[in-house]
């Protein structure tokens, strides 16, 4: 069930009150990737948990998705924000698919029937794969959309993590989609330092994810996929089920919150942390945001 932003807010605020006798039951532990809005949204998590009176064990910053899986099949972790379509492709390593529902739909009944692992309401942020550019590369080169950089990229660097050269959805899957995409240039960077070869003209071409922070800062442009290659990347809580069973907070506390993580949210909040914030300060600011506004002023247009 998809819940409006009105109603999100209304069962938000409603949680808050079951914290002022203090945290009780069961300890759930909150694990995230290791990238800034994977931290970030674990950590808006962990503070929903709490603040609908969950005690909280936060284990953040744990890894790649690989890494991740294995805590929660461990019983290392509980919890923790995953992504349609990474489920899809490199967890599960089934073939993309472009509608949204139905992605959805494969991961949950595929992560239950594996491992006992339940997915919760997903948020409309939709983090996908991009490539981006300045805009005066853009300009010159007349790119606007991916199929102009399959025809142009002999003559363009491309700056990414070594991640997106194997990926089904990275470049392999571009250059079998697409056609072309061969670059003049392939250089790989930790994840926080491609965007730094583009600015510096050491590169011309970046793999992004469309919410990244840098993208709004540096007024970057992401080419428009325009064959529609690229899967739904909706973020939801990953939950073992046995932490269901034993704590039935944890659902409506969660599934309340899913509608207010929006990819202008997401943007902003990592954007925040890209300029220098603490993710635990961003995600506090994150829900005084939502305090600010009430069900009645959520629900005009």
């Amino acid at each position: 069930m998809i819940l409006s932003r009105a109603r999100a807010l209304a069962l938000l605020g409603s949680s808050v009150a079951l914290v002022r006798c203090g945290p009780s039951g069961p300890v759930v532990r909150v694990g995230s990737k290791n990238f800034t809005e994977s931290i970030l949204i674990a950590e808006i998590y962990a503070k929903a948990l709490e603040r609908a009176g969950v005690r909280v064990e936060r284990h953040l910053n744990l890894g790649s998705t690989a890494i991740a899986m294995a805590a929660i099949e461990r019983g290392d972790i509980d919890v923790y924000p995953e992504y349609t379509g990474t489920a899809l492709l490199d967890v599960l390593h089934l073939a993309p698919m472009s509608d949204p529902q139905k992605i959805y739909a494969t991961v949950a009944a595929a992560f239950a029937k594996q491992w006992h692992l339940q997915w919760l309401t997903p948020s409309p942020m939709n983090n996908s794969q991009a490539l981006a550019t300045t805009k005066a590369i853009a300009k010159a080169q007349k790119l606007a959309t991916l199929s102009d950089l399959s025809k142009a990229a002999p003559h363009l660097r491309l700056a990414t993590i070594q991640e997106f050269l194997a990926r089904a959805d990275g470049l392999p899957g571009l250059q079998k989609f697409y056609g072309g995409f061969n670059f003049e240039q392939v250089r790989t960077y930790d994840i926080t330092l491609k965007y730094k070869a583009l600015k510096s003209g050491a590169a011309d071409i970046a793999s992004a994810f469309s919410t990244d922070g840098t993208i709004a800062l540096d007024d970057l442009v992401l080419l428009r996929d325009d064959r529609h290659f690229w899967p739904a990347y909706n973020v939801a809580p990953v939950v073992r089920e046995d932490a269901l069973a034993k704590d039935p907070r944890i659902a409506p506390a969660l599934n309340a919150l899913a509608p207010a993580i929006t990819d202008r949210a997401a943007a902003r909040m990592k954007a925040a942390v890209e300029g220098g914030e603490d993710p635990c300060d961003v995600a506090s600011a994150f829900f005084d945001s939502l305090a600010a506004v009430t069900p009645s002023q959520s629900a005009k247009p």
